[in-house]
């Protein structure tokens, strides 16, 4: 990997809202998914049998939402789910898709935790975690903070007044901060990520050179 044979990394993704602050920070970013077994029954027929995944389902997501903590930047979200196959049956089984975002690793560590230690609470049902952090967070390390007051005084040098900030996605400066220096965020200014409007300011292009 070149980025562990590299002292620096900089990142060419696009600047920090409309004003372009550079990314000095990144949260990492997991994917899990619960899968959720019951047992089918006839619910009108036999509605004392069986045992609904999609009930147990409902307690997870619950369970995991609950998992969110704004005030460390800590977020779960279960943002698909599936299960059952007709209406009138209790589920033999359910899924949901987690996504996870995480400032440090440590927190990555205990959500992950927090997660693999699920346990069903409706009777008759069972479940299997898989999945984990992907992409680690992009840390204000020592090593990063060093290359990011370097960036503000070759700015100030050049009549540049650098800002920094924290993006909530990941980009390749997630991997590289974990070898080398990174500062992220050096590319175009723009609006509308991954939208139908999603665009560049064209004006702003010479002076994005300059980074």
């Amino acid at each position: 990997m070149i980025s562990r044979a590299s002292a620096r990394a900089f990142i060419l993704e696009p600047g920090l809202g409309t004003d372009g602050k550079l990314k000095t920070a990144r949260k990492g970013v997991g994917r899990f998914r619960v899968l959720i077994h019951g047992e089918a029954a006839h619910s009108g027929l036999d509605p004392t049998s069986g045992a609904s995944a999609i009930q147990e389902l409902a307690n997870v997501v619950h369970q995991l939402h609950g998992l969110t903590d704004l005030e460390r930047g800590i977020t779960v979200n279960v943002g698909v789910v599936q299960g059952g196959t007709r209406v009138n049956f209790k589920a033999a089984e359910a899924e949901a898709e987690v996504d996870v975002r995480v400032a440090s690793m440590d927190d990555g560590e205990a959500v992950t935790r927090a997660i693999r230690g699920l346990t069903p609470r409706t009777p008759g049902t069972s479940l299997e975690v898989s999945g984990g952090i992907q992409a680690p967070p992009l840390e204000r390390t020592p090593r990063n903070r060093r290359l990011w007051e370097a960036a503000l005084a070759a700015g100030n040098r050049l009549g540049i007044e650098l800002e920094e900030g924290t993006s909530g996605g990941a980009s390749d400066g997630n991997t590289t901060s974990q070898y080398a220096a990174t500062l992220d965020g050096l590319g175009s200014l723009g609006d509308g990520a991954h939208a139908l409007h999603k665009h560049v300011f064209v004006k702003a292009l010479p002076s994005r050179q300059l980074y």
